[in-house]
C-alpha cells in the first residue's frame, strides 16, 4: 500500500526533480559522499570583510578539536558582539565544520556576529557521545576566550542543521545539566532528535528516494551507537530521550512537512511547552529536508532563512539580553 505524505511545495519538487535521490545509505556509498568537494569557504569569503582565526582544541581525551573562528573585519571590539557555535549537518557520519557555514555568516552580516564552526569527529570511526562531547569541549573553549575573541558570554546562541541541530540540542543538555556555559539560546534547524526512527514521519519518507530517509537515517543512527543497546543510549547523543527538557534557554525548532524529522522535531517542541520552556516553532508546508540550504533562492527557503534572522533580532537587541538565560529558579 502506498503511503500518504504532504505534497512538495511546487517550486521546490521542480528544483528536486534535477537532483539524484537515493533511499539506501551505506559504508561504500558514503565513503564516496566524503569523496565529494566539501564547501568552498573562501568563495563564501570572498565578498565579506571578515577576520578568520583557525585553531585547534583538545577534546577530553586529548584528540584535536578543529575551529573556524570567523569575526566582522574593522569593528569596534570594545563592543561584545553575540556568538553563534555552530554544529554542522551530514547524518553525524559526514561533512565538516564549513558545512552549511553560509547559514549563519549571513548573521555575522546582519548582527556582526562572531560565528565558530566546530569540526566534531564523525562516525562511525568515533560512536556514542563522542560527537556531542566533542562540540561541547569547543563551546566551552569559546567561552572561556569570549574577552579575546570579542564576544559577549551572556549572548551565545548554540546552532545547528539537521545532525548539527541534534548535537546543537544535545550540547545544550549538557551545558544546562552541568551548569556551564551559559547559553542564550538553541537555534535547531530540521534536528535529527530521536535514534528509534519510528515516527510517523519516518515511515512517511522510508521506502523511497530522498534527500534523507528513514533508510538513511537508520544507517547514520546505527553507525553513532555502535553496540551500545536502546537502554544505552544517552539523551545527550539522542535528545529525544530526555525525560526532563526544563531549564533550557529559548529555542527556534523548523522543520518540513514533507521530511524524516517533522514528528519528533514538532514533539521536542511540545514537550518544551509542556513544562513551561518557550520554543518558536515553525512547519514548512511542503519543505523536505534540508532544502533551505540546498536552494536557498527558492521562494519558500527564502521565508524560512529570514525568519530564522527576525527571530535571531527579537533576541539579539541589547535590551534584550537580561531575560536570554532561564531565570535561577527554573531548575533546582
Amino acid at each position: 500500500m502506498t503511503t500518504a505524505r504532504p505534497a512538495l511545495d511546487p517550486e521546490l519538487r521542480e528544483l528536486l526533480a534535477d537532483m539524484p535521490l537515493m533511499s539506501q545509505l551505506g559504508p561504500e556509498i558514503l565513503a564516496q559522499l566524503r569523496r565529494l568537494p566539501s564547501t568552498s569557504i573562501e568563495s563564501l569569503l570572498a565578498h565579506r570583510h571578515v577576520d578568520r582565526l583557525e585553531i585547534t582544541v583538545p577534546a577530553e581525551d586529548g584528540a584535536p578539536i578543529p575551529l573556524s573562528v570567523f569575526s566582522p573585519a574593522n569593528t569596534d571590539r570594545t563592543t561584545a558582539a553575540p556568538c553563534v557555535y555552530w554544529i554542522h549537518g551530514g547524518g553525524m557520519v559526514m561533512g565538516d565544520r564549513f558545512s552549511q557555514i553560509d547559514i549563519p555568516l549571513e548573521w555575522l552580516d546582519e548582527f556582526g556576529a562572531v560565528v565558530v564552526s566546530v569540526d566534531y569527529r564523525l562516525a562511525p570511526e568515533a560512536t556514542g557521545t563522542t560527537l556531542v562531547e566533542d562540540c561541547y569541549q569547543g563551546l566551552l573553549w569559546v567561552a572561556d576566550h569570549a574577552a579575546e575573541l570579542g564576544i559577549d558570554p551572556a549572548r551565545i546562541v548554540v546552532a545547528g542543521a539537521s545532525a548539527g541541530g541534534g548535537l546543537a540540542a544535545g550540547v545544550t543538555l549538557l551545558a544546562r545539566d552541568l551548569r556551564s556555559p551559559a547559553i542564550a539560546a538553541q537555534m535547531l534547524i530540521c534536528p535529527m532528535l530521536d535514534h528509534r526512527n519510528t515516527s510517523t514521519s519516518s515511515r512517511q519518507y522510508s521506502g523511497v528516494p530522498g534527500v534523507w530517509t528513514g533508510e538513511m537515517n537508520a544507517f547514520a543512527w546505527n553507525s553513532v551507537l555502535g553496540d551500545l543497546t536502546d537502554a544505552e543510549v544517552s539523551e545527550y547523543i539522542s535528545p529525544a530521550r530526555a525525560e526532563d527538557l526544563s531549564g533550557l534557554p529559548t529555542t527556534y525548532i523548523d522543520t518540513g512537512s514533507a521530511e524524516v524529522f517533522r514528528d519528533e522535531d514538532t514533539d521536542y517542541a511540545t514537550r518544551i511547552w509542556a513544562v513551561g520552556g518557550q520554543v518558536e516553532l515553525h512547519v514548512w508546508a511542503g519543505g523536505f529536508h534540508g532544502f533551505d540550504a540546498l536552494y536557498p533562492q527558492a521562494h519558500l527557503s527564502i521565508t524560512a532563512r529570514r525568519t530564522r534572522t527576525d527571530w535571531l533580532a527579537r533576541l539579539l537587541e541589547p535590551h534584550r539580553t537580561a531575560p536570554l538565560t532561564p531565570a535561577d529558579g527554573d531548575r533546582p
